[in-house]
């Protein structure tokens, strides 16, 4: 079996020696480096299934790292910041990051979020290896999601969506004109119990709207349900 391979970015040693140990002894294969340069280097190498991102970094924060990596990776971004570092987490996950976690945090906590992202990767891997998910096309107007293939297109021409934009499209493009909860579609997405977390769904949903949407400020795919959370809208359900 292959053993999973895991790239920790931080310029504090304490914490990536923490960090490393922990995923060691889940039986991860771990690569540290400190600076964001090296990580873009090291991320062509290596293709690791998941990494672990510090925002402030040397030579290159982990910002322009994650916006780098997009451009030709869809790799799991966990990013690590100080809780002061809020608007920094928000921009990451607008750049391509899929999730974060603040310092300080529990290591358990981190290996849980790291485990949670392999396997949502995994089962996507298997649904397309298998063609248990959907083996069809989901259309709708200008919008054509091939759950196979695992495209979008609008108007014939492809859309590039992370991982979990593209996740929160099929599991509610799926369900059309059906609300659903924020908690649930975090746990859905995510692997967990969002403890209250809003912020990240809303920067993703606003993510995916940007790339689908003719007027991302007035939606009409992706539209929010006030007090409870999102649904995708198709025009029968108008």
């Amino acid at each position: 079996m292959k053993q999973t391979h895991i790239l920790v970015v931080d310029d504090e040693p304490e914490i990536t020696e923490l960090i490393r140990m922990y995923l060691l002894r889940e039986g991860f294969a771990v690569q540290t480096t400190d600076n964001g340069v090296d990580a873009l280097l090291l991320e062509q190498e290596l293709k690791p299934d998941l990494v672990i991102l510090d925002i402030l970094l040397k030579q290159m924060n982990g910002i322009e790292v994650c916006r780098q990596l997009r451009q030709h990776s869809n790799v799991p971004i966990l990013f690590i910041s100080c809780k002061s570092d809020d608007n920094d987490i928000i921009h990451g996950l607008t750049v391509g990051g899929d999730d974060y976690i603040t310092k300080p945090f529990s290591p358990s906590q981190l290996v849980a979020r790291v485990k949670a992202h392999l396997r949502r990767v995994e089962l996507q891997r298997h649904h397309l290896s298998d063609g248990t998910e959907g083996a069809h096309l989901l259309q709708y107007d200008n919008l054509v999601i091939n759950l196979d293939a695992h495209t979008v297109h609008i108007d014939g021409n492809p859309v590039s969506l992370s991982v979990k934009e593209y996740e929160l499209l099929t599991h509610m493009a799926q369900r059309p004109n059906k609300a659903c909860q924020i908690d649930n579609l975090y746990k859905w997405i995510w692997g967990e119990e969002s403890h209250g977390d809003t912020r990240t769904l809303m920067v993703h949903i606003s993510n995916l709207r940007k790339k689908i949407e003719p007027d991302p400020s007035n939606p009409t795919y992706v539209v929010t349900v006030r007090g409870i959370g999102y649904k995708f809208v198709t025009k029968e359900g108008n």
